[in-house]
């Protein structure tokens, strides 16, 4: 006998297929619909398809309800599902109005794709470009994320040097996860944010009696990181006399809180940064020059956005990803007009200002993907017709830079220029003969 809201031709589609009346209660559900979110058909028929889905769309965003209410399909859209045992499950939904034989609306009915698969593959593409919340396949990212895991292993102290918002702490986290101190503390300490009195008592600690208000012994940073990581951040701000203070506890691997009187021995890997050129201020005579060397035994360069531009579709996609997840959203991602507007800024805040500008957008977009509109004000056009040639213009630009840093990194080979960027040769040929009859500069 067949189960209620059963039909052999929607039994045999691969994708899931319900129907509902004007309650909102499933008439129909078949097996595609079953295998994907784990429901038995007999459970599911006359329940609320919201009861049943627990999408993340069913309050604010449901397709069918749009179609219900407009009359016209919905095709392509995107959401997150609850499975029977609670994970989530992306799926891609269309949907249509349901009528009877006189011809009347009698509901609606939904079809969804199971897109599990897909989402797997993708991340298996994304993670050969991320390393923990570092985004990049750019040649220089790629070459830091191999060096990475080598460098986490040793004890050796780092320095990193990078513009600000470029995720000089990103990668001090990232190495410290990979390390055999990963169970102990990562310590972070901003020395550009604390006086030199304060500085030294954040790093070393006080005994009690120090000083007026020192009631009770206080461990300092390099003590609570003993056994793991201190990330000392800003480090060339630092003045000449507390130069000399972590000069000796480098040396000595020791420590002497403020007031004591006998030196306390730690273990701890010091990562430092800067977004300063430390050889410079050496130069300048502002840093100790064998302080310099100290902490620079491993080097490290985070190159700035500007500079690494093809990470840029990446990045949106992770930044789009996260805020969906942390602000429950189901966007798409970002128009090409959007996507022109990106890749021609110049980033001075780099990643941080990148993130910024996606949160923003996530803020004022109420559609299925961040529009021109939901840029900073100094982003956007002027007009309508400004904004539709400065993307044709600007989408051009970016191509041409994309195509000319490939060149560069690869001798002049075309061929192998445009197996970097995923084109094929023609298409690249085509492009550097349309810049060269225009003089768009790359040849």
């Amino acid at each position: 006998m067949a189960h209620p809201g059963s039909d052999p031709i929607l039994d045999s589609i691969n994708e899931g297929v319900f129907s509902v009346d004007h309650q909102w209660r499933i008439t129909a559900f078949n097996r595609a619909a079953e295998r994907i979110t784990g429901v038995r058909r007999e459970d599911a028929v006359g329940r609320r398809c919201s009861d049943v889905f627990r999408a993340n769309i069913c309050e604010d965003a449901c397709p069918l309800r749009r179609t219900l209410t407009s009359g016209k399909p919905v095709v392509g859209a995107t959401a997150n599902i609850i499975g029977i045992n609670g994970s989530p499950i992306p799926i891609r939904i269309s949907t249509a109005l349901l009528r009877n034989q006189e011809g009347e609306v009698a509901g609606g009915v939904e079809t969804f794709q199971d897109l599990s698969y897909v989402e797997q593959l993708r991340k298996e593409i994304e993670g050969r470009y991320t390393f923990e919340d570092i985004v990049g396949r750019s040649p220089a990212m790629r070459s830091l994320f191999d060096l990475a895991p080598q460098i986490a292993e040793s004890s050796s102290t780092v320095l990193i040097e990078g513009e600000s918002g470029t995720g000089k702490e990103l990668f001090a986290h990232a190495l410290h996860h990979l390390s055999f101190r990963a169970k102990r503390r990562f310590v972070a300490v901003n020395c550009a944010a604390l006086p030199d009195a304060l500085l030294e008592s954040e790093l070393f600690g006080y005994k009690a009696g120090a000083f007026t208000d020192a009631k009770k012994d206080k461990p300092g940073r390099f003590a609570l990181a003993d056994g793991g990581t201190i990330f000392l951040d800003e480090i060339g701000d630092i003045s000449p006399a507390m130069q000399v203070r972590l000069l000796r506890v480098l040396q000595e691997h020791c420590i002497e809180p403020l007031g004591g009187t006998e030196s306390v021995r730690v273990k701890v890997r010091v990562v430092a940064a800067t977004n300063k050129s430390l050889q410079q201020l050496v130069r300048e005579g502002r840093f100790r020059e064998d302080l310099y060397y100290r902490i620079r035994v491993i080097h490290l360069k985070i190159p700035p956005l500007r500079e690494r531009r093809e990470d840029l579709p990446l990045l949106l996609d992770h930044l789009v990803a996260k805020y969906n997840r942390l602000q429950e959203k189901d966007i798409g991602g970002v128009s090409p007009e959007v996507m022109a507007r990106l890749m021609e800024h110049s980033y001075p805040g780099n990643v941080r200002e990148l993130e910024n500008i996606i949160e923003q957008a996530f803020v004022l977009c109420r559609g299925g993907r961040i529009e021109v509109e939901h840029l900073p004000v100094e982003m956007r056009p002027a007009s309508a017709i400004e904004a539709a040639s400065a993307a044709v213009m600007d989408m051009r630009a970016a191509q041409l830079r994309m195509i000319e840093g490939a060149l560069v990194r690869n001798g002049g080979k075309r061929r192998q220029a445009a197996r970097e960027l995923g084109i094929n040769p023609s298409t690249l040929y085509r492009i550097l003969k349309r810049s060269a009859e225009k003089g768009e500069g790359v040849s």
